[in-house]
């Protein structure tokens, strides 16, 4: 029989909160993390807000030295995982280090490092690359550098699955813990690629927003959605196996119950255009928990703002719950804080903890009316308030990647 697996510490860092307190103030408070873009000119783009963090100081997580040797995603992702360490109350120091394994993804590593030495090597000639280019940039280095900076010599991964990586890094970090190869797993997301080529990436491949007004450009579900909106930041979970979380008394926010992955095996941008894939995810953790789709209470939805992600997961879901699908509630996330891609998971992960311990279901901000083919429950114009039982987080990727983890409140 598998271990169970429960969620005992949270950490954010995000463009509404560089913690999980403020971050969640301002879900509740429906605060968006919009702005115009300030880390470069962007006069010759189509595309000028974003979601950047604000006065996000590494050095309130790490010191100095250890800050200049990492890339922004890292950095997010040694905060975030320091913050769900302290919230979790272990002492590492009085564990096997060995059974504490680390799974914190990035879907695109470093951007701006490539950027930089790029102009450099063109400028100056291949001597003058930085030699730490290779170790600054690779995307894996969000889960080494967590692992160093705490300590962590168990089992260490990076999934890189595009937008879906956050869910399935705690997927699998979950199923590490399930199979015994670790006790407590440091999980989640993180991404920093607010930058020249990454919104010019974007916008080329018309995925972006265009629109100016931040109180517009993000609109799940909504029929003027135009594009998400490009965030940064990361969102870290400490799993657990109950029995050792119980026998040091830690606090739980919620028991891990299903993970589903599946791929589309059809385009590399657009999911499967009835949502058979994403919704076989879905099935897949609704089976593993051993729960009924009319017992999910909530949906955290993909919801990137997209033509075809919003439609085609609507789709999904339908074909996953059938008459349920009138009944649960689903929002978006990504209507405050915008497509963090590869850190999408965590944070929603984050989010859907949060919902499940206040009873609290946030509303998709920005979106005032929905798309004719966009016919659920989205939480427009106010949030919910009610006993979270089961929450489920939707994630889907470019490559077809579709991951979906299923929360339960532990009682």
């Amino acid at each position: 029989m598998s271990r169970r697996v429960v969620v005992t510490g949270l950490g954010a860092v995000t463009p509404i909160g560089n913690n999980v307190d403020d971050f969640w103030t301002s879900v509740k408070a429906g605060k968006i993390g919009f702005d115009h873009i300030t880390k470069f000119d962007t006069t010759d783009y189509k595309c000028h807000i974003a979601a950047e963090l604000k006065d996000f100081n590494p050095q309130d997580f790490m010191d100095r030295k250890a800050a200049k040797r990492m890339e922004p995603f890292s950095q997010y992702a040694v905060a975030a995982a320091k913050q769900a360490i302290d919230d979790s109350g272990l002492d590492i120091e009085k564990e096997d280090p060995y059974m504490v394994g680390c799974a914190i993804g990035s879907g695109i590593g470093s951007l701006q490092a490539m950027e930089r030495e790029t102009q450099k090597l063109y400028e100056k000639g291949p001597n003058r690359v930085n030699p730490l280019l290779v170790p600054l940039m690779i995307c894996n280095m969000a889960a080494g550098n967590v692992s160093i900076q705490f300590g962590l010599k168990g089992k260490s991964i990076n999934d890189v699955t595009a937008c879906a990586t956050g869910t399935n890094t705690i997927g699998e970090a979950y199923r590490s813990i399930q199979y015994g190869e670790a006790d407590v797993m440091v999980a989640g997301g993180t991404e920093g690629s607010v930058c020249p080529i990454g919104i010019a990436g974007f916008t080329a491949l018309t995925a972006l927003s265009t629109v100016d007004d931040p109180a517009k450009c993000s609109l799940p579900f909504d029929k003027n959605r135009s594009g998400f909106v490009m965030g940064e930041g990361a969102g870290v979970v400490i799993l657990e196996e109950l029995e050792h979380a119980k026998a040091r008394g830690a606090k739980i926010y919620a028991e891990v119950v299903g993970y589903g992955a599946t791929c589309d095996a059809y385009h590399i941008t657009s999911p499967l255009e009835d949502g058979s894939g994403a919704a076989r995810a879905m099935e897949l953790a609704m089976e593993e928990a051993g729960v009924k789709p009319e017992e999910v209470t909530y949906i955290n939805a993909h919801g990137t703002s997209t033509h075809h992600n919003d439609l085609f997961e609507t789709r999904a879901i339908r074909k996953a719950f059938g008459d349920a699908a009138d009944h649960v509630l689903v929002n978006s996330t990504k209507s405050m804080v915008g497509h963090l891609l590869g850190a999408a998971g965590g944070v929603e992960a984050v989010v859907c903890a949060k919902s499940i311990q206040d009873g609290f279901v946030h509303q998709t901000i920005g979106t005032k009316e929905a798309d004719a083919e966009c016919d659920l429950n989205y939480c427009i114009g106010a949030p919910v308030e009610t006993d979270v039982k089961l929450a489920m987080s939707n994630s889907l990727g470019f490559g077809g990647h579709n991951a979906v983890l299923l929360f339960q409140k532990y009682e």
